[in-house]
């Protein structure tokens, strides 16, 4: 195997890690990794060395991701949301104001993603979600694809899309104020 192949073999274990971060599916997963090395090897060429090869791969494993959404999209539907409880209710009064205002957090949330514990618990958090508000988030956040295309992949109308996106935000949140914000709230209290 030439050094090219053995590098790009070598960080294969990274992208599997965020391949199932992505798609929350093990043989999704390998698909889209596989789908991205085989890319990766047929044409070496591609890779100019503008950027580290890591970073070349996970945008080509970015696009193949989408693909591969797309593709389970088509061969069967989105399980509905069955835990649809209506969050503007639980949260909000019927002037929109909060019920119970949401705590202050006591770190800037910005230092808080640099740390791998941080993440541990979001991605926990985010595989609360039902299905289709974790599939857009991951969509529309992670992979960072445009509203349009989420709307098209998943066959939902904007507002569905935004309605779905506030819901996902809301439980995330919801759930960071009690795994780690709470948390370090009782840290903080303890001393």
């Amino acid at each position: 195997m030439d050094d090219f192949a053995t590098r790009v073999e070598a960080l294969r274990p990274q992208l599997m890690r965020y391949a199932r971060s992505q798609l929350r599916h093990e043989a999704w997963a390998e698909d889209a990794v596989q789908d991205t090395l085989l890319a990766a090897l047929e044409k070496p060429q591609s890779f100019t060395g503008q950027s580290q090869l890591r970073t070349w791969l996970v945008g080509i494993l970015k696009h193949k991701l989408v693909d591969q959404l797309r593709r389970q999209h088509r061969e069967a539907a989105l399980p509905g949301d069955d835990d649809e409880t209506d969050l503007d209710e639980l949260l909000f009064d019927a002037s929109g104001h909060w019920l119970e205002a949401p705590a202050d957090w006591p770190c800037v949330p910005e230092s808080a993603l640099g740390q791998r514990q941080f993440l541990t618990v979001l991605d926990a958090c985010v595989e609360k979600l039902p299905a289709v508000q974790g599939r857009v988030f991951l969509m529309r956040e992670w992979l960072e694809l445009d509203s349009d295309e989420v709307c098209q992949t998943l066959e939902i109308t904007p507002s569905n899309l935004w309605v779905l996106l506030h819901r996902a935000r809301l439980r995330l949140r919801e759930c960071l104020q009690q795994q780690w914000f709470g948390q370090e709230l009782a840290v903080k209290g303890a001393r």
